[in-house]
């Protein structure tokens, strides 16, 4: 490769690549997708129908819920779908992770796991929840409408909202694919 010799030429090219850093930060920021050390945005959720699925959440009677509203010091959100190959392969994994979690709870370091299915009807969601033996809420987004709030992300994608000691909410973890083992994302969310 020829090497860049003249100062017009090389400064030509930190501005395309200072361009191409500021137009990627601004497509992220304006794609909805909460950043790490921002908030998860205000969406309602349809509140599972599911009495045990409520009681996990922390949720009452009603019939829609945000995440701040979710009874927990953590929460992961998981946006799948149940046609993603990778997230049915990740699957028994986050049911792992969720095993992990409800055994290691305790106050002030309590973890919860909800999914929304992107694309997906409630019927969907529901089958995936059997096959895959699912163990915490999903919720349907047969509109992907909350799918499009978070900036069309690919699936699976995780999102980990922590309750600080002022009671506000922010995002501590924000991204695709797998998470890996379960008990290093639990001790990379909760330390030891």
């Amino acid at each position: 490769m020829r090497r860049l010799k003249t100062f017009p030429a090389k400064l030509f090219v930190l501005l395309l690549f200072g361009a191409c850093l500021a137009w990627a930060g601004w497509a992220h920021a304006e794609s909805g997708l909460p950043d790490v050390g921002g908030t998860f945005p205000s969406i309602a959720l349809e509140a599972p129908k599911d009495p045990a699925m409520r009681d996990y959440l922390g949720l009452g009677e009603a019939q829609t819920f945000t995440v701040d509203q979710v009874d927990a010091d953590l929460v992961v959100v998981e946006i799948f779908s149940m046609y993603c190959p990778y997230c049915q392969r990740e699957a028994p994994v986050v049911n792992a992770f969720y095993e992990l979690a409800q055994k290691k709870n305790r106050p002030g370091k309590t973890v919860k796991i909800l999914g929304i299915g992107a694309g997906n009807t409630a019927f969907e969601v529901d089958v995936f929840a059997k096959k895959y033996k699912v163990p915490f809420p999903l919720i349907a987004d047969g509109d992907y409408s909350v799918h499009k709030t978070l900036g069309q992300v690919r699936t699976p994608y995780f999102i980990a909202v922590r309750r600080g000691p002022d009671g506000k909410r922010s995002v501590v973890y924000s991204q695709a694919g797998s998470i890996g083992s379960p008990e290093d994302f639990y001790r990379r969310l909760m330390g030891p």
